[in-house]
C-alpha cells in the first residue's frame, strides 16, 4: 500500500498528539484505537471536502464493507502522530480509502490501513449507485 507523493493535494492531514486513554495494557496505542482513528480521519476528510454535505444532500451515508490494518512499529502516549488518508477509487457502490499514521519525530510510517466503503442509502439501508455529486466531491488518487 503507498502513500500518494508528499506534495499530493489528494491526501487529506491530520494531526495529533497520543492521548492516555489510546494506551493499552503493552503501553503502546492499542491496536483497536487504529480502527476508530481511521474512521475519524476519513470522517474528517469528508467534512473538508465536501462529502458529507453531498451525503446529506442525498439522503445516503457510507458503512464499512472491510477493513485491512498493518501494525509496523508502535506508537506511545504523547508521541506527536500525522494521519494521511486518501481514495483510491471510486466504483458502482464502494469506494476504497487508504490511511497511514505517520510517527513525526522520526517520519516512521507505524501503520497502514485501508477501508472499503459502501454507499447505503438512509432511506432503504439498501446500497446505492454513487452519484457524481459524491465522486466529484472526493478527490481519487
Amino acid at each position: 500500500m503507498k502513500d500518494p507523493t508528499a506534495s499530493s493535494n489528494v491526501v487529506f492531514r491530520h494531526e495529533f498528539v497520543v492521548p492516555k486513554e489510546a494506551i493499552d495494557g503493552n503501553g503502546h496505542v492499542n491496536n483497536v484505537v487504529y480502527i476508530q482513528w481511521m474512521q475519524d480521519v476519513a470522517i474528517r476528510h469528508a467534512d473538508a471536502c465536501g462529502g458529507t454535505a453531498a451525503l446529506e444532500a442525498i439522503d445516503c451515508t457510507w458503512v464499512v464493507r472491510s477493513h485491512t490494518v498493518k501494525y509496523l512499529k508502535p506508537a506511545y502516549e504523547g508521541d506527536r502522530i500525522e494521519a494521511r488518508t486518501w481514495v483510491v477509487d471510486m466504483r458502482r457502490v464502494r469506494s476504497l480509502r487508504r490511511t497511514a499514521f505517520v510517527r513525526l519525530r522520526d517520519g516512521k510510517v507505524i501503520v497502514r490501513g485501508e477501508t472499503d466503503w459502501v454507499l447505503v442509502s438512509e432511506l432503504t439501508g439498501r446500497p446505492c449507485a454513487i452519484p457524481e455529486i459524491v465522486s466529484e466531491a472526493f478527490p481519487v488518487a
